[in-house]
């Protein structure tokens, strides 16, 4: 068993954006990092996304319609789906996927 403070590993990584795994579970990665408002540019995965905002906001683009994910909120992206962040997202995101 172990007990991590999401929020805390994320304000402690040296660079914004740069996730780190915290746990697997099976094939499932939960990644944590840091927004520090910069724009993150457009990418796209085999496999669907969660992105899960612990505190702050996320700024998501799809198919370019701007998508905000709030403290508490899931967004998950389809397997193929491109997506990327606009200017402005900030605090602690944890996301979940198979990467």
């Amino acid at each position: 068993m172990s007990h991590t403070h999401l929020t805390r590993v994320a304000q402690e990584l040296p660079d914004a954006w740069k996730s780190t795994v915290v746990a697997r579970f099976g094939p499932v990665h939960l990644k944590v990092l840091r927004m520090d408002g910069s724009p993150y540019p457009a990418e796209s995965h085999t496999y669907a996304e969660g992105l899960l905002v612990i505190e702050g906001r996320l700024n998501l683009t799809i198919d370019g319609a701007e998508i905000a994910v709030g403290a508490g909120e899931l967004f998950v992206v389809p397997a193929g789906v491109g997506h990327c962040v606009a200017p402005g997202s900030t605090g602690t995101l944890v996301i979940l996927d198979l990467g």
